[in-house]
């Protein structure tokens, strides 16, 4: 069972794996996940995703990321 600590945790710590992946500030992780909706996704999704490996969640955003920089392109 998830609590809102869990979560928190994981969020801060897929903040953290993806601005070391990136070599970014975390205010600039802050601005695109919070652009792309990446906060809402990972803690939807946390019960799939807080099981997997760094790498696998980078992977993940990185894609996810992507789709909804499609999906801007498509919309304008």
């Amino acid at each position: 069972m998830k609590s809102k600590q869990d979560i928190a945790y994981f969020l801060a710590f897929c903040m953290e794996q993806y601005k070391q992946s990136k070599g970014i500030s975390g205010q600039e992780v802050l601005c695109i996940f919070d652009h792309y909706g990446v906060l809402e996704y990972l803690s939807e999704y946390y019960d799939v995703l807080h099981s997997q490996s760094h790498q696998w969640i980078i992977e993940d955003i990185e894609e996810f990321i992507q789709i909804r920089k499609d999906k801007e392109v498509v919309e304008q």
